[in-house]
């Protein structure tokens, strides 16, 4: 059997409503599709929306990854001359979880911060979700000792379950 390889490709606007259901079945694990990222158990409601996502391929800062026929998406935000990018929005499609999509879009969003000139590439994760911090770790994050409040309350961040959220952040040198 061959294989195809995974393509990687900057999102544009037309692919926001594609990116708005990835993002929803992965967060959310809308449709019965539960992977094993999903945020389900602490939030409930939208993980973005078609504004939001609009705004951010909008925004010459920020670049959204796309790998395969929306398989998984990836935001690198990176202002010139910073020495650290953020990475975020990161989802892989349920169904497809495992198969190496997320890992592809990690390195390629790692070279794109690099690229950029970014030397640190820094991301936040729910305090509570200790199996993917644990999966960043594994891919050479480290803790930062800092953590961020959640911002309850904004546009695209949903309904959590609990009043005490807080995000955990973890850091790599592009080096």
């Amino acid at each position: 059997m061959t294989s195809v390889p995974l393509t990687i490709r900057t999102a544009v606007a037309d692919d926001v409503d594609a990116l708005l259901d990835l993002i929803h079945a992965a967060y959310r694990g809308h449709g019965g599709q539960n992977g094993w990222t999903t945020e389900a158990e602490l939030i409930d409601g939208p993980r973005t929306t078609r504004e939001l996502l609009a705004t951010d391929l909008a925004d010459p800062a920020i670049t959204v990854l796309v790998a395969g026929g929306h398989d998984g998406c990836a935001a690198v935000t990176h202002r010139a001359g910073e020495p650290t990018a953020s990475f975020g929005m990161f989802a892989v499609r349920p169904h497809t979880q495992g198969a190496g999509v997320g890992k592809a879009l990690q390195a390629a969003a790692e070279e794109h911060a690099r690229t950029a000139g970014a030397t640190t590439m820094e991301l936040c994760v729910i305090d509570r979700r200790a199996e993917l911090i644990a999966w960043y770790e594994r891919r050479g994050y480290v803790r930062t000792g800092e953590s961020r409040p959640f911002p309850y309350g904004e546009p695209g961040v949903g309904f959590p379950h609990d009043p005490d959220l807080r995000f955990t952040v973890l850091a790599k040198p592009l080096g």
